[in-house]
């Protein structure tokens, strides 16, 4: 970075403010606990990252139908979520991979090798 500013040189572009949204979160928690965990996750780089939705209607098309969910502000999820490693909040994630289909059997029609010595006294 230079420290000195040419005439020629433009002004930087102020960077954009991050978005905050306004109210509480719908946060996926673990289901069949006994008391709430709220559900983390990682980034495709590998960090890991606590979730929050805007609407219940965006967590069950990201997530799928049925996920048990909480509403948190983003200031309490991130109080919950540092402690543990996750210092990231991602807010209304759209990038999800698919999920997996089962894997198809196929058939395995392949002779099976026989050992010529076996072969030639059955004959």
């Amino acid at each position: 970075m230079c420290l000195f500013q040419y005439d020629d040189d433009p002004e930087p572009e102020p960077e954009p403010e991050a978005r905050v949204p306004a109210g509480p979160l719908y946060v996926p928690v673990l289901p069949g606990r006994a008391e709430v965990v709220v559900r983390l996750f990682r980034t495709p780089l590998g960090a890991r990252t606590a979730v929050g939705f805007t609407t219940a209607e965006r967590l069950a098309a990201t997530l799928g139908a049925g996920r048990p969910w909480i509403r948190l502000s983003a200031s309490a999820l991130r109080a919950i979520a540092g402690p543990v490693g996750a210092s990231l909040l991602t807010v209304d994630p759209t990038l999800t991979a698919p999920a997996a289909a089962p894997a198809a059997t196929v058939p395995v029609t392949a002779p099976v090798p026989q050992d010529p010595d076996v072969a030639a006294r059955t004959a």
